[in-house]
């Protein structure tokens, strides 16, 4: 399995940026074992991470480089910061721009992926998770299928009653401002609130992209994920969502992140050798 660490000169946020990339272009065969057709693209996963990671977490904390080999799919992984992966034009920061267009052109030009919808995805954990349906619904001429794992859903009613005395940077009013605006009513509002995007896709009888949600039962963000769930289903959005055991932490998103590569329409690939295998 061959993994790369890139740096490369983003324009959307003015500034050197990093990802890492799982591509298994470099499976080994013994002699009679079925190959992958040559030069044929790869369809790819674009996975974000959540509030204090950065491009190396899923890597870290999950078996994702495992099983993108024996489903032969290519995962980019970059760093997104502490911004929920939107638009910060305040601080001259297209995190949205960066994720939904460049991030997806660059990777194309640089690595053998394929450009088809059908074969590009979008997944994330946490902050990730509102990346990844946020970025998912608004670029979804380009994303064919979204996975939100515990998405911190956290454009709602909830932002209005936000204060700066609370001990997490993260639920503080101060840090929702600086990524959403100040005026967070506003915020509410707008599209950064995936159900205002639900609304304008449904108005617009565009082509939603396949969405796998699932959360922890103790998950304090699992009352915002399943009113989302709700609401995707009031609207006659057709989507999975799961629950299961657990609560905000990587034996969850371990798990879950393999039921989403299962769920999502590859092609089952072929996994050759490797060190995990050559003696069977």
């Amino acid at each position: 399995m061959a993994t790369f660490f890139v740096n490369f000169f983003s324009d959307e946020l003015k500034r050197t940026v990093s990802a890492n990339v799982i591509l298994p272009t470099d499976k080994f065969y013994f002699p009679g074992m079925p190959k992958r057709e040559e030069g044929k693209p790869y369809k790819t996963l674009y996975l974000l991470h959540g509030v204090l990671g950065n491009n190396t977490d899923w890597l870290h904390g999950t078996r994702i480089q495992r099983w993108a080999e024996e489903k032969d799919l290519a995962v980019v992984m970059p760093s997104g910061d502490n911004a929920f992966y939107v638009d910060q034009p305040w601080n001259c920061n297209y995190y949205s721009r960066f994720i939904g267009e460049e991030l997806v052109n660059f990777t194309r030009k640089t690595f053998p992926l394929s450009h088809k919808r059908e074969d590009t995805y979008i997944a994330g954990l946490s902050m990730g998770g509102y990346g990844a349906l946020y970025n998912g619904l608004k670029y979804h001429d380009t994303f064919g299928c979204i996975g939100a794992l515990s998405s911190a859903l956290v454009v709602n009613e909830g932002l209005l009653t936000r204060t700066d005395d609370h001990p997490f940077f993260a639920e503080t009013k101060q840090y929702a401002q600086s990524c959403f605006g100040q005026d967070l009513k506003a915020a509410l509002e707008s599209d950064l609130n995936p159900k205002v995007l639900v609304d304008r896709l449904v108005k617009e009888k565009a082509e939603f992209p396949k969405i796998f949600m699932a959360c922890g039962l103790d998950d304090s963000l699992l009352a915002a994920n399943e009113d989302f769930a709700d609401y995707l289903k009031e609207k006659g959005v057709s989507f999975k969502f799961e629950t299961a055991p657990g609560s905000h932490e990587w034996d969850f998103w371990d798990r879950y992140i393999k039921k989403i590569l299962d769920w999502l329409p590859l092609e089952g690939g072929n996994q050759g050798m490797n060190s995990g295998n050559v003696g069977i």
